[in-house]
Parts: C-alpha cells; structure tokens; sequence
C-alpha cells in the first residue's frame, strides 16, 4: 500500500498550513527525508521531508490550497509498485490548437511579486531576504552556488559572493536592472510573513488585556565586563558580545523567582499553565522584511556566553531562512531588542500564548544622582537604559509586574558579571 504524508503539526499552536511549493512532481523518484513540499504557516515556511524512499503516485493537494493539520497531501508508493500508468492521452491537431488558445498568455511580473528578473540557468527558489540583498548589489542569484537545503541560495551566500567580488576572486556578473518600484498611493500585496504578523499582532491585542510598566537600569557593572572582554570575546567567538546575554541571563533568575511571568493564561478553560522550563522567545529582525520570534528551549540552563552563541546562531538562521518548526515554537516569555537601533523607551505587543514580553531599549551615558562612600550626593556619568514590560493583566497584576522588572535591575547591578562570564 502507497504511505500517505499528511499535514504535520508545525508547532503546538499550529492547527493549518498553505501548501506553496511541490518539490516532486506524480512520477518523481524520491529519496528517505528528501524535501518534497514547502509549507507555510502562521509560524514559519519550512519544507517537509518524505518519510518513505519510493515514487510519487499522486498528489491530493494543489499548491495555494490551505489544509488543517491531519489532511492528506501526498500518497507515495514504494519501488516495487511503481505508478498506476494511466491510458495515453489521444489528442489530434486541432484539439492541441483549440486547448492552446484557451491557455491565458503568460503575465510578465510585477513589483509587487518580488521575483528576480529573468536570466539563463536553473531556477532557484529565493526568499524574499535573498532577493532584496542580491537586487541591492545587482548580483544575479542564478550564477551562486547555493548552500542550503538542495541547493537553495542562502543570505550568507550572497554576503560571501559580495565579499569574494569585492576581493577580485570572481568577475562580477552583468547588472541585473532594478525592479521597478511599486507606483506610489497604489496598494502592492503583502507577502505572506507580512499577513502573518498582522493576524497575529491583532489577535493578541484582542486577546491580551495588555499593561506596560518601565524601570530604569544602571548598566554600568555590565558595561565594564563588555569592555574588558570585548576584543577576547569577538576573536574567541567570532562575534561581539552585546547587552542582550547579559539581560536574558539577569531575566531567567527573575522568572524563576515569579514564574506567573512564565505562564500561559486561558480565560475560556479558566486556567493557568506555570511551565517548568524557560523556553526564551527572541524577537529577530528579517533585514526589515518582518519579524520572527525565535525561541531557545531550555534557556535558563545557559550561562551567558552560552546565551550570546545561541541567540547569534538563530538570528543567523532566521534571516538566512534556514530555522525549522522546532526553532520558533513553544515559547514560554520573549524579549525584544530595539535597542541597538536606538530605541528610547518601547512598548512591544505580547507574543500570545506567553503572558508578558521584555523590551530591551537602548543604552546611552547619561548623568545620575549617585550617593559617595561618606554618604554625600554626587552626579556621574553611567550607562543607562530602560527595560520595558507589556503584561497580561489577566494573567497577574501590577505588584508582580514592578517587583518583575526590579528583580532584573537588582540583577544586572549587582552580580559579579565578570564570574558569570568566565
């Protein structure tokens, strides 16, 4: 008997995808775990593997159609029952003529679709990070080798193209023209991660009795690690060691100590579920293409530097487009970053299920009243910053939220950040 695949569960919030791309085609050989279709849901676009080697018999799902979790797709026969070959198609001239005229002319794309523009070689599908990057740096994504799944070009792809043009180790290719930009006061279609946030930005609002409270931080003992290990850290790791490792590692202690804050609320089941481990959401900018939160299972048994790799590695992958199910699902409380572009103070949307998100905004020397070992008043310079709490009044109320917020200050002024580095 052929195996079926059916619409898997991509996440545990996940109850339907749209099916956007087939990868084989009825007839196609496959291989075991080889990429047969490109789903995408609320969450992610992610491909999904057949769970068979063997033949694909028949394909129960178009591309377009949106299915719930459980629906057939595909039906894969193993290599020794081949395909049902069906009768040979009898048709004379004139219905070929007839059939072709009745075919819509092909339609040349738009701005608005974000395709490249046309060019000799193999197609490749791109997503919409690599097809801004490449237009940018007029580079055509046909002449690079890709290195994600099946070939598929990826971000450092092109950044490692650019590098190598730069260096004088390839010819650059010809320009590729411009798209042209969408006429202005004309509506464009959004993709797909655009709808996405929206409908989930919206239910949330709807969902969530959202409340903000802020809290200034003295960073100053942080900053003083940063700086000590700055050059260490970036030759080690290969990167620089920002704020943000610091500050979830300052918000696990804090979560632990009120785990409310680590909870999912369900007005309609009239319960509360505490979860026993920390899964950090991370908001992740997409280039400016949108958003991903993407999520660090597990993570107040990482240490900071632990935290600082981790958190590298998944920004890396979202925005090259190489995360899975598994990298944005389950979390239980989420921190976003606008500080680094120089954010003054944020109130961020609550990434529901989870009942509160951390907003980490910028930090700047500023001046602040400090008290001298004799116990007089004096002004110093310090790096200051403010973190910003949207919470769920529904789920806990604004004692909880305050003493939240300063567990974190009390935390990131006072331990011994050199220790918990090393």
């Amino acid at each position: 008997m052929p195996t079926t695949l059916s619409m898997p569960q991509l996440g545990e919030t996940v109850t339907e995808g749209t099916v956007l791309r087939w990868m084989k085609q009825v007839g196609d050989s496959i291989a075991r775990d080889e990429a047969i279709v490109e789903i995408s849901t609320d969450k992610v676009d992610t491909e999904v593997p057949s769970p068979v080697a063997g033949v694909v018999s028949e394909i129960l799902v178009g591309e377009g159609e949106t299915i719930e979790v459980g629906t057939a797709m595909v039906m894969i026969a193993t290599p020794d029952e081949g395909v049902p070959a069906g009768p040979p198609a009898e048709v004379d001239a004139s219905e070929a003529k007839e059939e072709d005229s009745r075919r819509p002319a092909p339609v040349a794309p738009t701005a608005a679709t974000s395709t490249m523009p046309d060019r000799p070689g193999p197609r490749k599908f791109l997503s919409p990070v690599v097809r801004r990057l490449a237009r940018e740096h007029d580079i055509d994504p046909s002449v690079i080798d890709g290195t994600g799944r099946d070939g598929r070009v990826t971000r450092n792809d092109v950044l490692a193209y650019i590098e190598s043009m730069k260096a004088g180790r390839e010819p650059a290719p010809a320009p590729v023209p411009a798209a042209p930009a969408a006429p202005m006061d004309e509506p464009a279609k959004l993709s797909r991660l655009r709808v996405r946030i929206a409908d989930n930005m919206v239910a949330s609002l709807r969902t969530a009795a959202h409340v903000w409270t802020s809290m200034e931080v003295d960073y100053e003992q942080v900053e003083r690690v940063r700086q000590a290990h700055r050059e260490s850290f970036r030759h080690q790791e290969g990167f620089s060691l920002t704020y943000l490792p610091f500050i979830a590692r300052a918000t696990m202690d804090a979560l632990r100590a009120y785990p409310v804050v680590n909870s999912s609320f369900d007005q309609q089941g009239r319960t509360a579920t505490f979860h026993q481990d920390v899964n950090l959401g991370i908001a992740v900018d997409l280039d400016q293409d949108g958003l991903m939160v993407v999520t660090i299972q597990k993570a107040d048994d990482y240490s900071v530097r632990a935290l600082a790799r981790k958190v590298r590695d998944l920004a890396v992958r979202a925005r090259s487009g190489r995360v899975g199910p598994d990298d944005i699902s389950a979390s239980t409380f989420t921190i976003t970053n606008p500080g680094p572009y120089g954010s003054f103070m944020s109130a961020p949307i609550i990434n529901v299920p989870n009942v509160a998100i951390l907003s980490t905004d910028g930090i700047a020397k500023r001046p602040k009243v400090i008290t001298t070992p004799d116990g007089a008043d004096a002004i110093a310079i310090r790096h200051l910053g403010y973190l910003g709490l949207s919470w769920d009044h529904r789920a806990f109320d604004g004692a909880t939220a305050v003493l939240f917020l300063r567990r974190i200050k009390e935390n990131l002024e006072t331990w011994d950040w050199e220790q918990q580095l090393t």
